[in-house]
């Protein structure tokens, strides 16, 4: 059967399963694409946790701050050479004004983390994504953890306050308190 001798409604017809097709296909590649960006989400805080722990322990929060600034854009970048990805963490209160501000959609995707902790929702699971043009973006909301306090916290010792200055002379990230939403993880891979 060529397309000159092919009834309409047939074309029609198969137009639509290859369309239903596609679709589920898409969805296959989000739930995909979903998975694989928390296992990044997951191996950049499952790196940095520990490293952040180790520096409380044996210089306290002065010390955690040097390494944080220091390991975070390391672990990012090491992780986007290994996966493919782009990586940051960013913020609607960014800590570093260099690499933490967001951009439009990471800004509206922030607010909306914001209004679903209002609404009653935990940061822990917080997740966004979708396609935007040829990329697949993903968000991870990142919340505040008894970790996070003493340098993102409301209370800072003068000695955090001075090595914040230190090492970000714009920053924005604290004041937070327990289980509020300091920023996200933010990930972009093309398609």
């Amino acid at each position: 059967m060529n397309i000159k001798t092919t009834p309409l409604f047939l074309i029609f017809f198969m137009a639509n399963v290859s369309l239903v097709s596609d679709v589920s296909a898409n969805d296959d590649t989000l739930d995909a694409l979903n998975a694989e960006a928390m296992v990044i989400v997951k191996k950049f805080a499952g790196t940095l946790k520990p490293q952040l722990k180790a520096a409380l322990e044996t210089g306290g929060p002065v010390n955690a701050i040097e390494v944080c600034s220091t390991q975070a854009p390391d672990i990012a970048r090491k992780l986007g050479i290994e996966s493919g990805w782009d990586i940051k963490r960013v913020s609607l209160k960014a800590r570093n004004s260099h690499s933490a501000k967001p951009d439009a959609w990471e800004t509206r995707v922030l607010q909306d983390f914001n209004a679903r902790q209002v609404a009653g929702e935990s940061a822990k699971k917080m997740t966004h994504s979708e396609i935007t043009g040829r990329e697949f973006r993903f968000m991870k909301a990142q919340g505040v953890e008894p970790i996070c306090l003493s340098c993102h916290g409301e209370k800072l010792s003068p000695a955090v306050s001075e090595a914040l200055q230190q090492h970000y002379p714009d920053d924005m990230a604290t004041g937070y308190s327990l289980g509020q939403i300091r920023g996200a993880f933010s990930l972009s891979k093309k398609l």
